[in-house]
C-alpha cells in the first residue's frame, strides 16, 4: 500500500481524541511530503540536525515533534520551530529547553518521560522524580516550557502483557500527576507494533513510524 493509503488506514482505526504523529525519522522528504499531502501535519523526528533539515525544507504549516533522546547542548538548534519535545527525563534539560526558548521568545510545549521499559537503554524518571521536579520550585521559575504531559517507551518485546503492564503503569502515573498538575493533558505511548493496545491503556498520542511509511533504514 502507498503512504497515503497506509495514512488513510490508521487515521480510521484511531478515537477522536488519538493525536497521530507520523514518524518520519531517516525517512526521505519526498515521503514526507506524500504523507503531507494526505493531510499529515504532525511529523517526530529523533535527530535534532535531520529535523532542522528537513524544516528548512518543508511547508511552513508542519508541527514538529523531537521524539528522541535529547542533548542540551543540541536544543539550541531548534528552539525557534519545535512545537512539542518527547523525551525530557531531567530538570537540567528543562531549564536549558527554557533558555532557549527565551531567546527566541518562545514557549515551548514538553512531555516528561517516564521510565517504563525493563531495558536498561530506555531513558526516564520514575514516578517520585516526576513528581518532585513538578513541584520543586526551580521548575516554577521556568516561564517558557509548558509541561503538557508524559511519555513512555514500553521494552522492545513480543510480550503482549508484559507491554499492557508498562502501559497501564504510564496511565497511573498519569493520572496519579494530573490529580495536582491540571496542565497535564497528553499521554504519548503507543508506537507502530502496539498502538492500539495503548489507546486501550489510555493514550492519547501514538508515534507511529513504519505502519506508514514502510521499515526503518538503520544504516542512517
Amino acid at each position: 500500500m502507498s503512504i497515503q493509503q497506509n495514512l488513510e488506514k490508521i487515521k480510521s482505526s484511531l478515537p477522536e481524541h488519538v493525536t497521530l504523529v507520523a514518524v518520519s525519522k531517516t525517512k526521505p522528504i519526498s515521503d514526507l511530503m506524500e504523507a503531507y499531502n494526505a493531510g499529515q501535519r504532525i511529523f517526530g523526528e529523533n535527530k535534532i540536525q535531520e529535523m532542522v533539515d528537513k524544516h528548512k525544507q518543508m511547508p511552513k504549516d508542519i508541527v514538529w515533534h523531537m521524539i528522541g533522546h535529547v542533548q542540551r547542548n543540541k536544543v539550541k538548534y531548534m528552539a525557534s520551530f519545535v512545537s512539542l519535545i518527547h523525551g525530557v527525563d531531567n530538570l537540567k534539560l528543562l531549564k536549558e529547553i527554557n533558555k532557549q526558548a527565551k531567546k527566541q521568545d518562545r514557549i515551548i510545549d514538553c512531555l516528561l518521560q517516564i521510565k517504563i521499559a525493563s531495558e536498561e537503554s530506555k531513558f526516564g524518571m520514575t514516578s517520585s522524580e516526576a513528581s518532585t521536579v513538578l513541584q520543586s520550585e526551580e521548575f516554577s521559575e521556568l516561564k517558557n516550557i509548558n509541561v503538557v504531559g508524559l511519555m513512555g517507551m514500553s521494552t522492545f518485546i513480543d510480550n503482549k502483557s508484559q507491554i499492557k503492564s508498562e502501559f497501564n503503569y504510564l496511565k497511573q502515573t498519569f493520572n496519579k500527576l494530573v490529580s495536582s498538575h491540571k496542565q497535564l493533558t497528553t499521554l504519548s505511548m503507543g508506537m507502530s507494533g502496539d498502538y492500539q493496545l495503548a489507546i486501550d491503556c489510555g493514550s492519547n498520542m501514538v508515534r507511529v513510524g513504519s505502519s506508514i511509511f514502510g521499515r526503518r533504514n538503520y544504516s542512517i
